[in-house]
């Protein structure tokens, strides 16, 4: 009985770390989905819908649309 108190304590102290890193990754996949989405990247789009990776994929890609984006503003 004392190790499912124990257990259920280590739960409750481990759920927020969980939810924090469900919503880190959530925003960032979110944002990068829509990115590529709008850029019809669609390799880069299904990449980031099945992998999770904490937001590193996305992240990724965020930054190297980034850095083409400045390169096509500087064209224009």
């Amino acid at each position: 009985m004392n190790s499912l108190v124990n257990f259920y304590g280590a739960i409750a102290w481990f759920m927020p770390i969980i939810l924090i890193c469900v919503l880190w990754d959530g925003i960032w996949k979110l944002i990068a989905m829509w990115k590529a989405g709008r850029n019809n990247h669609l390799a880069w789009f299904i990449c980031i819908a099945i992998f999770n990776t904490l937001g590193i994929l996305p992240i990724i890609y965020i930054l190297l649309l980034r850095d083409k984006e400045d390169e096509n503003q500087s064209k224009s």
